[in-house]
C-alpha cells in the first residue's frame, strides 16, 4: 500500500511518517479507542464528504460511552476532516477520525491525555474488485458477537473489533469473502464489520440494533431512502436460517458500501447473483453522488466548506 504523504494528528496536518505514539500508550495495549470510517465522493458540485457531521456525532457518542475525553470540539474534527482531504489532493477518498488513549498510565482505569487523529486515503471497493457487481459468497462464522451488557454494540471502539477480525479471518481462512455473525441468541447480527439486509417479496429486513450491532449509518441511509421511495423496511429478529431462504441478501457500510452476497454456507442465495432490490438500492445510494438521487437531507457535505 502507498501511504498518503500528510496527516492530521494532534491538531496540525503533519507528514505521515511523523504521526507516532509511544509503544506504551493505553490503546495499544487495551484497545482503548474510538474511530469512524467515512467516504468523499466525487460530486457534480465538487468533493464531498459522505454525512461528515453525523458520523463524527457518533465519534463522540463513541467517546462518552467509554468516558474517553475529548480535546477537540465536533466542528473542529469536521474541520480536521476536510483538511486532510484537501492537503494530500484527494477527492473520492475514505477517512479514519481516531481518538485514543495515549501514554500517561498502565491500570485499565488510568487517566491519560486523549490522541487524536485523521488520516485520508484513496480506496476502492472494500471486499475486492467486481464485488460491488457481482456480490460474494459469504459464511456463517463460528464466532458469535458479544452478550449484551458485556461491550455495548453501539459504540464504535477499536476493541469491539477483536470480534469482527475473528469473523472475517475465518471467513477468508476457509475461502469465503466475508463472514457473518450471530448474536449471543443465536439470532442474526451483522457482519464481520457490515451491517445486513434481506429481502422478502420486496421488502428489506434487517436485525435490530438490540441484535449486538452498530447502528451503522449507511445502514440508516439506506432504511431511510427504501422508505422514500416506496420499498417497505421491517427490522425484526431473523433466524440463521433465513440467510438461506431470502431472495436476495446485501451487506452495507462506508467501506463495503453495498455489496450483494450470492450464497451463504455454500448455499445459493434467490438466483445467485444480485436481485432487483439490491441494484435499485445500490442506484439509490450511489445516484447520491452524481446527482440522481436528490440529497433531501444535506448528507453531502462539500471539502470546500
Amino acid at each position: 500500500m502507498r501511504y498518503p504523504d500528510w496527516i492530521w494528528h494532534n491538531g496540525r496536518i503533519k507528514p505521515w511518517a511523523e504521526a507516532t505514539t509511544h509503544v506504551m500508550a493505553h490503546a495499544l495495549h487495551y484497545g482503548s479507542s474510538v474511530f469512524e470510517g467515512i467516504r468523499s465522493y466525487e460530486t457534480p458540485n465538487g468533493p464531498a464528504i459522505f454525512r461528515l457531521t453525523d458520523h463524527n456525532k457518533r465519534l463522540f457518542a463513541s467517546a462518552k460511552i467509554y468516558e474517553l475525553a475529548m480535546p477537540y470540539t465536533l466542528e473542529q474534527i469536521n474541520a480536521a476532516c476536510r483538511e486532510v482531504v484537501k492537503a494530500n489532493g484527494l477527492t473520492k477518498a475514505y477517512l479514519r477520525p481516531v481518538a485514543f488513549r495515549g501514554l500517561g498510565g498502565f491500570g485499565l482505569s488510568a487517566d491519560t491525555p486523549t490522541d487524536v487523529a485523521v488520516a485520508a486515503w484513496q480506496m476502492g471497493a472494500y471486499l475486492g474488485d467486481g464485488v460491488l457487481e457481482q456480490g460474494i459468497d459469504a459464511c456463517v462464522s463460528s464466532w458469535q458477537r458479544f452478550a449484551p451488557n458485556t461491550i455495548p454494540a453501539g459504540a464504535k471502539a477499536g476493541g469491539n473489533y477483536l470480534s469482527g477480525q475473528l469473523v472475517a479471518r475465518e471467513a477468508r481462512r476457509l475461502g469465503f469473502g466475508e463472514g457473518i455473525a450471530l448474536a449471543s441468541t443465536g439470532l442474526l447480527s451483522e457482519g464481520a464489520g457490515e451491517n445486513l439486509f434481506l429481502v422478502f417479496d420486496g421488502a428489506l429486513h434487517t436485525p435490530p440494533v438490540s441484535a449486538a450491532l452498530l447502528n451503522g449509518i449507511t445502514r440508516n441511509t439506506l432504511m431511510t431512502l427504501a422508505r422514500d421511495h416506496g420499498i417497505p423496511v421491517v427490522e425484526r429478529d431473523i433466524p440463521r436460517e433465513y440467510l438461506y431462504l431470502c431472495d436476495e441478501l446485501f451487506m452495507c457500510g462506508t467501506a463495503a458500501e453495498i455489496t450483494p452476497i450470492r450464497s451463504v454456507d455454500g448455499r445459493q442465495v434467490g438466483e445467485g447473483r444480485p436481485g432487483p432490490v439490491t441494484r435499485r438500492m445500490q442506484e439509490l445510494f450511489f445516484g447520491l453522488f452524481d446527482g440522481r438521487t436528490p440529497d433531501r437531507y444535506g448528507w453531502l457535505e462539500p471539502v470546500e466548506a
